[in-house]
C-alpha cells in the first residue's frame, strides 16, 4: 500500500493512502486545501474538518488564528496547500514526503513521514524551505500533527517524571482532568485548553521524558509518543470538534527562547515525532522497542551485551589510585566482568578537578609508578577491555584549555562566556572546539587502547548559547546538541569497534535522538539499592534493554539476600557491576559470579526482547514491581519480581500466555533459595518470604500450546 510517486490527490475524493501491513496512513483535504492526516492505523477515518493540517507553524508577523497556549490554529495551518506527494523505500523505512506552500510568503513545507516495515510507528518531521523573496523568523513549527482522536472523555493520559535519582516514573489521570468539558455547543468554540508537557535546557529529560501515551478507559487502543530532541521539546493535548489532537513539537520561541531566520532559499528541519500503536500500553511498548533498535546506529554491542565493572558507585566515587584499582580489577574478573571502566578522577592531580577539567590527561599523583599504562594494562592481562569516564564539553575555569582555545569556541550570551558551577560549556559547532576533543578521544582511544568511554555531562545551561548568526539561545543549543551527536558519530566512523555510553548525572539526557547514536544509556545515579528497582523496572519505557545500563553494586557488609537483591534487580537490562568486591568472602564473590553467569545465559534474548509489566508501570514507593520481557520468537519470557514489603505472596498476570501450558524457573538466585514461582491457570504465582527479595524467572512453553 504505498503512494505513487510524484501523485496528486485523488480527484474525487481528495484522497490518498501510504504506509504498509503494520501501518496504513489516510490523508485527505479539508475545505480550506490544506492536507490533513485523517486516519491512521486500523481506526475510522474522522473527518477531515475535525482532523489537523499537516503543518503549523507560527513567524514574526504571521500567529495564531486564536488565544491561548496551543500552537495549533495558525495562520499558516490554513494557508499551506497541497502541491504533491512522492514517496520511497530506504532499506526497511517506508517514506513519505507531501509539499505545501504558502503562496503569501512563498514558504514551502515538507512533511516528512516515514515507518519501518512491520512495525505500527509513524515518524515525522517538517522541513522548511523560503522560496519568498523576503526573511521569514519562524518562531515555532510542529514536528507531527494528529487530530480526530477519541473524546478527552473517553481517554487518560501517561507521562513519566524523571529527576535525578528518580527516573522513569509513570503516572496517568484522565485527559479531562485538566481539558475540562465547557459546553462547546453553547459556546460555539472549542476549548482553548491544554495539557502541555515541555522540557527545557541541556538537560533535555530533567523534569520529564520526552514521551507521553493516551489509552482508551474502555477500550484496548494506545497512542505512545516521543519526541526525539536533544534539547527543547513540547507537546500538547486538546479538544478539538468534539475530539483529541496530539501536536509534538521540538523548542519554540515562547518556551525555549528558539528562533531561526530563513532568508530566501535556506532551509530548516525540525526534530522528529515519533507515534506508536497498540492494543494496549505494552503492546505499543513493544513497537517502539522495535522501532528504537531499527533507526539506531548499527553497533555490535547491541548484540553481544559485555558486562561491565564501573569502579564509580557506592566505591571509589572519584577517588580512583593505582593502589584501589589493581585488586579491585583482580575481583571484577573473577566475578566474570568482560569491560572495566575507571570513572571520574583519574585525571586528577590537584584534588579538586571539578573546576579544572578541559585536558584529559592522566594525574600522576593517583598514578605514580608507570602511570595509568599500569592500570590498562592489568585490565588487558585478565582479557578485559578497559574504559574511562569523560566529561568532554565542560572546560573548568582554572584549566588551562580556557584560555588556549578561542572565546568563541565556548557558549556565549551577548558576547560574555557562559559559566556554570565554575565550569564552560564547548559549542561543538565551533572546529576549535570539535578539534580539541578529536585529539582528546584519538589519544585515549588511539593511543593508549581504551574501547569504552563513559561520557557524562553534570551541568544544565538553559535556554542556551547565542553565538554570531544565532537568531536565539535556543537555536544555539539546538545547534550545539546536533553537532555533538554529529561529533559522537564521527567517533564512532573512525573508531567502530569503541563502545559509548551516554550519561548526565544518571538519566537527564534519556532521549531518543542521543541514545540513536550511542550503544548505552545510564538510567540513574541511585546509589539506595532498595529504591533502584522502579527506575530499572520503568528504564525499558525510556531505552531498549540491551542500553539500559543499571547499577548492581553488592558491597561485602551486604546479607547474602541484599546481595541477591541488588545483583538481580539488573539482570533484564545492562548490568553496570560495581562494588567493593575485592573485599568480599569467596562465598559473596561467589554470589556475584552466579548472577552474572545467569545474566550472560540470557543476554542474547534480551537484544530482541521486548518489555512488558504483569503489576503496570511501577510506582515509586511499591512493595511490589514486576518488568517482564518477551522474545519474539513466541516461546520464553523472563520477569524479574521484586518485593521491598507487604504480602509475602502475589499472582501476576501474563495475559499472552493465557491458557497455555507453561514451565516456570527460577534463574536467580541460582543457588536454593526460599523464593518460589508456580504456573497456575490465573498466571505465576510468586512466593518471596523476605524482603527485600528479588526473583527471575524464565517461562518457557511450546509456541501454539
Amino acid at each position: 500500500m504505498t503512494g505513487t510517486a510524484d501523485a496528486d490527490l485523488d480527484d474525487e475524493h481528495k484522497t490518498f493512502t501510504w504506509g504498509h501491513t503494520a501501518l496504513e496512513a489516510e490523508f485527505a483535504t479539508a475545505s480550506d486545501g490544506t492536507p490533513r492526516l485523517v486516519r491512521l492505523g486500523d481506526a475510522a477515518a474522522a473527518d477531515p474538518e475535525a482532523a489537523l493540517p499537516l503543518v503549523e507553524l507560527t513567524a514574526l508577523g504571521h500567529g495564531s488564528g486564536w488565544s491561548g497556549p496551543r500552537f495549533t490554529g495558525t495562520a499558516f495551518g490554513t494557508r499551506l496547500e497541497y502541491r504533491g506527494h512522492r514517496t520511497a523505500r530506504r532499506g526497511d523505512l517506508e517514506r513519505l514526503t507531501v509539499e505545501l506552500h504558502d503562496p503569501a510568503t512563498g514558504l514551502t513545507a515538507f512533511a516528512e513521514l516515514s515507518s519501518p516495515d512491520g512495525i505500527p510507528v509513524l515518524r515525522s518531521r517538517t522541513r522548511l524551505r523560503n522560496d519568498g523573496t523576503e526573511p521569514l523568523d519562524v518562531q515555532s513549527v510542529t514536528s507531527l500533527l494528529l487530530g480526530g482522536l477519541p473524546s478527552p472523555d473517553a481517554l487518560d493520559v501517561h507521562r513519566a517524571r524523571n529527576d535525578w535519582l528518580a527516573e522513569c516514573r509513570w503516572y496517568g489521570e484522565p485527559l479531562r482532568d485538566t481539558v475540562a468539558d465547557i459546553n462547546v455547543a453553547a459556546h460555539q468554540h472549542d476549548s482553548r485548553a491544554a495539557l502541555v508537557l515541555t522540557g527545557r535546557g541541556s538537560w533535555p529529560t530533567d523534569g520529564h521524558l520526552p514521551m507521553g501515551a493516551l489509552t482508551e478507559r474502555d477500550g484496548d487502543r494506545t497512542w505512545l509518543w516521543q519526541i526525539e530532541s536533544p534539547a527543547g521539546w513540547r507537546w500538547d493535548l486538546g479538544e478539538r470538534a468534539g475530539g483529541t489532537y496530539l501536536a509534538l513539537n521540538g523548542p519554540t520561541d515562547a518556551e525555549h527562547h528558539w528562533r531561526v531566520r530563513l532568508a530566501p532559499g535556506e532551509e530548516f528541519t525540525t526534530v522528529p515525532g515519533v507515534l506508536a500503536l497498540g492494543s494496549g500500553f505494552d503492546a505499543a511498548m513493544g513497537a517502539l522497542t522495535s522501532y528504537r533498535r531499527a533507526v539506531r546506529r548499527p553497533h555490535p554491542d547491541h548484540s553481544a551485551l559485555p558486562v561491565i565493572f564501573n569502579d564509580y558507585m557506592n566505591t571509589l566515587m572519584g577517588d580512583p589510585t593505582t593502589a584501589k584499582l589493581l585488586p579491585l580489577i583482580d575481583a571484577a574478573a573473577e566475578a566474570g566482568a568482560e569491560y572495566f571502566c575507571v570513572d571520574s578522577g583519574w585525571y586528577d592531580d590537584t584534588q579538586g578537578w571539578w573546576d579544572s577539567v578541559g585536558e584529559w590527561l592522566p594525574s600522576q599523583r593517583r598514578f605514580p609508578d608507570g602511570g595509568i599504562q599500569v592500570v590498562l594494562d592489568r585490565i588487558r592481562a585478565h582479557g578485559m577491555v578497559p574504559g574511562l569516564w569523560l566529561e568532554p564539553e565542560v572546560v573548568g575555569v582554572r584549566s588551562p584549555v580556557a584560555s588556549a582555545l578561542p572565546p568563541e569556541a565556548f557558549f556565549q550570551r551577548d558576547g560574555v562566556r557562559l559559566t556554570e558551577q565554575g565550569r564552560h560549556q564547548l559549542d561543538l559547532r565551533h572546529p576549535a572546539a570539535r578539534a580539541h576533543l578529536d585529539r582528546t578521544v584519538d589519544r585515549i582511544v588511539g593511543d593508549w587502547g581504551v574501547g569504552y568511554l563513559k561520557l557524562d555531562y553534570n551541568i544544565v545551561v538553559d535556554p542556551g548559547t547565542r553565538a554570531p548568526g544565532d537568531l536565539a539561545p535556543g537555536a544555539g543549543l539546538l545547534g550545539h546538541a546536533q553537532a555533538y551527536l554529529d561529533w559522537l558519530s564521527d567517533v564512532l566512523d573512525r573508531h567502530p569497534g569503541l563502545v559509548i555510553e551516554n550519561c548526565a548525572s544518571g538519566g537527564m539526557r534519556m532521549d531518543g535522538a542521543t541514545l540513536a547514536v550511542s550503544q548505552l544509556q545510564s538510567t540513574s545515579d541511585q546509589q539506595d539499592p532498595l529504591r533502584y528497582p522502579p527506575i530499572a523496572a520503568a528504564a525499558p519505557t525510556a531505552v531498549p534493554p540491551e542500553q539500559g545500563a543499571v547499577w548492581a553494586y553488592p558491597q561485602p557488609e551486604f546479607d547474602d539476600d541484599l546481595i541477591r537483591f541488588t545483583l538481580g534487580g539488573a539482570l533484564l537490562g545492562r548490568i553496570h557491576l560495581s562494588g567493593h568486591l575485592d573485599r568480599m568472602s569467596a562465598h559473596q564473590l561467589g554470589l556475584v559470579r552466579d548472577a552474572v553467569t545467569v545474566y550472560k545465559s540470557v543476554r542474547g534474548d534480551l537484544a530482541r526482547a521486548v518489555p512488558f509489566w504483569p503489576l503496570g508501570l511501577p510506582g515509586w514507593t511499591d512493595h511490589w514491581l514486576a518488568l517482564g520481557m518477551r522474545t519474539p520468537d513466541d516461546h520464553t519470557a523472563y520477569i524479574s519480581v521484586w518485593r521491598r514489603g507487604g504480602a509475602p505472596e502475589l499472582l501476576l498476570p501474563v495475559p499472552h500466555l493465557t491458557g497455555r501450558e507453561v514451565h516456570a524457573e527460577i534463574l536467580h538466585p541460582s543457588a536454593p533459595t526460599t523464593g518460589k514461582a508456580d504456573w497456575t491457570a490465573d498466571g505465576l504465582r510468586v512466593s518471596l518470604p523476605h524482603a527485600p527479595g528479588v526473583l527471575l524467572v524464565r517461562l518457557s512453553w511450546t509456541p501454539g500450546r
